[in-house]
């Protein structure tokens, strides 16, 4: 079988799973084969042998499972960095980039004190490192196994700067000095929200993604803690869902910030709230 006829096959069988399974066949291919997507544009005439089409199949079963695609591949592409991706920390998704591009048009100092809050596989941390080299970046989580991960993210791109912290929010850098910019990606899924069944999120951990019955727990404890840990002047940033702009905007207000702001992610759905802390 051709590589043109395995991939008209592969998106019609991806199509029960994915939103983009053409994309989505063209990744597995690619990796089963040990190409760039551009080989397989370029030889779509190409006959697979057998032990490609082996590891073909069993990547394909796991997706077909319900897996993320990135834990079927081991890797998720975020911001300009490639980062592993397991079952340890969330898939890194592409509406947290809105986050760093905000952040990184903070008007913030050359060597800024930067807090990622929460960082699962170092995705905001790393990304902000990978563009402000004299940042001082440190990132916690609460989880062991997803700090492992972020730390091997870390090192594996060059960026071991980054300092790594593990304990629940803020007490994980309770006697540190005060901080230039705190951002986080907290959960904010409510305990009975039905995608929690779907969409791959049963493979992704579960505390990472639930937060009380409105998904406003962490938030609400993030934001009424965040200036204490700031100096004057600092910035506070969140990444929540998209319907929950207007009750982040009044946490964010009620915890005395100033500037409180809402992005919209690509798509289109609020996304990032975010406020100052007075000067």
């Amino acid at each position: 079988m051709t590589l043109r006829q395995l991939l008209a096959q592969l998106g019609e069988r991806l199509a029960a799973v994915s939103d983009s399974p053409r994309l989505e066949a063209e990744l597995l291919l690619a990796d089963a084969l040990g190409r760039p997507r551009s080989w397989l544009l370029a030889w779509p005439e190409y006959e697979p042998d057998d032990a490609a089409l082996e590891r073909l199949h069993a990547l394909l079963e796991q997706r077909l499972e319900g897996r993320p695609l990135a834990h079927v591949l081991g890797r998720r592409e975020f911001w300009s960095l490639e980062l592993a991706s397991d079952a340890r920390a969330l898939v890194p998704r592409p509406e947290t980039e809105t986050l760093v591009e905000w952040a990184l048009e903070l008007p913030l100092p050359e060597e800024a004190r930067v807090l990622d809050l929460g960082t699962g596989s170092g995705a905001i941390a790393l990304a902000l490192a990978s563009e402000r080299p004299a940042w001082q970046i440190t990132a916690t989580d609460l989880d062991a196994s997803a700090l492992a991960l972020a730390r091997e993210n870390a090192a594996r791109l060059g960026l071991e700067r980054v300092a790594f912290r593990q304990g629940a929010w803020f007490e994980a850098v309770a006697d540190a000095p005060p901080w230039d910019l705190v951002c986080s990606n907290p959960p904010y899924v409510a305990e009975d929200d039905p995608h929690l069944a779907r969409e791959g999120l049963p493979f992704e951990p579960r505390h990472a993604l639930v937060s009380g019955p409105e998904g406003l727990d962490d938030l609400r404890l993030i934001t009424a803690q965040a200036p204490a840990h700031l100096r004057p002047g600092g910035w506070l940033l969140l990444e929540h869902g998209h319907d929950q702009a207007d009750a982040v905007q009044a946490l964010l207000r009620a915890a005395g910030f100033e500037a409180v702001a809402t992005r919209a992610d690509l798509a289109g759905h609020p996304r990032i709230s975010g406020g100052r802390r007075p000067a």
